[in-house]
């Protein structure tokens, strides 16, 4: 095909399409190849990467903090708790204590597996016998918020207390006596 009929095929300028075939264009635009692809009987598509490792936790981090606001005296917060078995790396996001009894904390951004969510906790809680009763952090989305509405009686004997519950102990400065969820 010649270059002045696949110009006119693309929509721009013969000498463009050249510059572009050459590389000789300082700057190339999505539109500029999407012209030159659809000049030749192609459909251009585009695919972002980031350019640096991103923050994956990001979300996780803010739903600890807003847990961590609600925590009144005599409860005191450590974060990233290692089970402390030796090699193996598992640990909880947080831990809380009010002297007298401990909540390890799991906090979830997005939940997508139930079911492994409840396996990896239980899984904590046999192996770190200074775990006391868990509490699963969930992030207050439309979906988590879906989700809990389809799965929250499968989860019921695992974590029996409510949302509503924990945070009046956590507000009169007490650790839950019992597993429970939080939507944060």
């Amino acid at each position: 095909m010649s270059q002045a009929r696949a110009s006119r095929r693309g929509g721009i300028s013969r000498s463009q399409l050249g510059r572009l075939e050459r590389g000789a264009l300082g700057t190339v635009t999505v539109e500029h190849l999407a012209r030159a692809a659809r000049a030749v009987g192609l459909k251009a598509s585009v695919k972002l990467y980031p350019d640096e490792t991103p923050v994956r936790d990001q979300a996780q981090l803010a739903l600890l903090a807003r847990f961590e606001a609600r925590l009144r005296p005599p409860i005191r917060i450590r974060r990233e708790v290692a089970l402390g078995i030796p090699g193996d790396q598992r640990a909880w996001d947080a831990r809380i204590t009010d002297g007298e009894a401990t909540a390890s904390i799991e906090g979830e951004a997005r939940l997508d597996d139930v079911q492994a969510v409840s396996r990896r906790v239980a899984l904590k809680s046999r192996d770190d016998e200074s775990a006391g009763v868990v509490i699963l952090l969930v992030s207050r989305t439309v979906s988590n918020r879906r989700i809990l509405a389809l799965h929250r009686e499968a989860l019921r004997a695992q974590f029996p207390l409510d949302g509503a519950a924990i945070l009046r102990e956590l507000r009169a400065g007490r650790v839950p006596r019992a597993s429970g969820i939080v939507l944060l």
